[in-house]
């Protein structure tokens, strides 16, 4: 194997994420060990306080699923790769990497001043082992296809399938700080994969030192390698907290002494508790929007994700009617609901991938033109009714009841009563009843299928298209209403192991081929992009925020 000159990982150009308002837009300008107590940490003025809209429900980087989770998580873990403010993947724990002449074998030299917050030494194989997790199909992990379908990485596939055995995986610790890792095929945006969650590292010895199923339960059982250490914690809890980690390797960049998390599900009392002085950084939405425009605290920054309509067309036979799901999905006002229900900077979406995150090999957004499906998706109650006219008499009926399925947060509740109303309005005949639960049942149910219609979102995980793509693949765990199509399958699979792999512009070409499947098929009835309308304590700067991956990073956040 020839390798090529190694680089400094810290002057890598990465894959660039792009948000809504700017490139990685920021803000205006004695040890820890787990479980320890540190109530007096917590509670100075140097500690940030910050409200999120959901519980934490998982903090296993193998296992998580969602993006307040994985904020988390990052928090008091680092991986190989890390995000600047621009986006760019750059050093982390891998202090540099060679890269082979045929793009499929990459090796990462770790740095040799990382450590666990036990006193261990962070080394290749606690990527190993975490890697391996998520590939082990006895754990389940929904996001294993980050390895095998996205990363690529050698025999994952079959190992994800039960084909091999774990030990296999193409990942090897060449000595304790040298870590290989063998690719199926090139993948352009491989670095980028490396700051998400599930390639995370694990301390082996910790993990198998614990009772089981008790990993990432409590302080007590989780370790840091990161900016902060997690100080305060229990499953589900609406409160908790981090602490600085004195021996994190970048320590004297660290500004604050710690994070407050707070999880306020109505925006109301949120808003209250950031104008007590409770909070330093809320979100708002609807007409709290209103209400500070103008604002020096209020900032706006796109947040990647893209709320979208799911329809279990497998198991509802009405929705496996493709003019019944083009009927819904022309009979949504996208614009009245950003513009008069979200109000806070977040895009009318008419396009399978959303707008303003994956640039094209021509320097262009992948969806900047959101009118190339008008005829199968736009703001057209007049279409719907065309639409719904030949589902009527395909189905032989006239009256249908579905049940849509949501999330407890008051803008979520606020955008379904308003598409109850808009689809009821459209669609004579079509009843929605609304199914409010905790997201994390909301996502349990739609993952085994127990919906009709889910109020949903995806966040990218990486910049690139095929974050969104390929989550319609058959059998793919996030293709909720289990659509299949042949054509489709293959085009993904033409752009991640064949004939456009090195080619970028068919590839490209390739990925609008597969959008367009999706949106005449109606798999998914997208509606906005958001945004993020964040008030901000005009004492507080440099928080990133990212529409890729991890939304918003605190190690470089100041509090004066």
């Amino acid at each position: 194997m020839n390798l090529i000159k190694r680089l400094a990982v810290g002057a890598l150009a990465g894959v660039l994420a792009v948000s809504l308002v700017a490139c990685g837009g920021t803000t205006p300008a004695s040890s820890a060990a787990p479980g320890a107590s540190s109530a007096a940490a917590t509670t100075g003025s140097n500690i940030l306080n910050v409200m999120v809209e959901v519980e934490v429900a998982s903090l296993d980087p193998q296992l998580a699923t969602d993006g307040t989770s994985f904020e988390v998580i990052a928090d008091y873990t680092d991986g190989l790769m890390q995000m600047d403010s621009t986006g760019k993947a750059v050093a982390a724990i891998a202090e540099s990497y060679d890269l082979s002449d045929d793009g499929m074998t990459y090796t990462f030299h770790l740095r040799k001043d990382a450590t666990w917050s036990n006193g261990d030494p962070v080394t290749a194989d606690d990527f190993v082992f975490g890697w391996q997790r998520a590939a082990d199909p006895a754990n389940a992990s929904e996001y294993s296809y980050m390895l095998s379908d996205i990363g690529q990485i050698k025999n994952a596939a079959e190992i994800i399938a039960g084909e091999k055995p774990v030990t296999d995986l193409g990942v090897t610790a060449v000595d304790a700080n040298t870590l290989k890792v063998e690719l199926n095929v090139p993948v352009s945006y491989f670095l980028s994969l490396m700051y998400f969650p599930t390639f995370y590292p694990i301390n082996r010895a910790f993990y198998e030192g614990l009772a089981t199923g008790t990993f990432g339960t409590s302080p007590e059982t989780v370790l840091s390698n990161g900016a902060f250490v997690l100080d305060s914690y229990e499953p589900a809890t609406l409160a908790f907290s981090l602490v600085k980690n004195p021996n994190y390797y970048n320590a004297a960049d660290v500004k604050l002494d710690g994070l407050n998390y707070q999880v306020i599900k109505d925006s109301q009392q949120a808003f209250l508790s950031y104008q007590n002085g409770d909070l330093d950084i809320v979100k708002l939405s609807g007409d709290q929007v209103d209400q500070v425009t103008g604002d020096p605290e209020l900032n706006v920054v796109g947040a990647g994700y893209m709320w979208y309509i799911t329809m279990n067309g497998h198991d509802v036979p009405a929705l496996n009617n493709a003019n019944m799901r083009l009927a819904i999905t022309n009979a949504m006002d996208r614009a009245s609901i950003v513009n008069d229900v979200v109000k806070d900077g977040s895009v009318a979406t008419y396009t399978a991938v959303p707008p303003q995150f994956a640039t094209g090999p021509d320097g262009t957004d992948f969806s900047a033109d959101q009118t190339r499906f008008a005829d199968v998706c736009s703001d057209d109650a007049a279409k719907a009714a065309e639409y719904y006219e030949k589902a009527k008499e395909e189905l032989g009926q006239d009256t249908f009841t579905f049940e849509l399925l949501l999330e407890d947060q008051t803008e979520t509740q606020n955008v379904a009563a308003v598409l109850k109303e808009q689809i009821e309005k459209a669609l004579p005949g079509v009843t929605l009843n609304l199914k409010v639960e905790p997201k994390k049942q909301r996502v349990e149910d739609i993952q085994n299928g127990n919906y009709e219609v889910c109020l949903t979102r995806w966040g990218p995980d990486y910049a690139d298209p095929m974050t969104y793509l390929n989550m319609w693949v058959t059998d793919n765990s996030n293709n909720y209403g289990l659509w299949s199509n042949t054509e489709y399958d293959q085009i993904i699979a033409d752009c991640t192991t064949g004939k456009y792999i090195t080619d970028a512009e068919a590839r490209w070409s390739a990925l609008y081929d597969a959008e367009k499947i999706v949106m005449d098929e109606a798999v998914i009835a997208p509606l906005y992009t958001k945004a993020d309308a964040n008030m901000i304590k005009s004492n507080v700067s440099n928080i990133e925020f990212h529409p890729v991956a991890l939304n918003r990073v605190y190690k470089n956040a100041v509090k004066g």
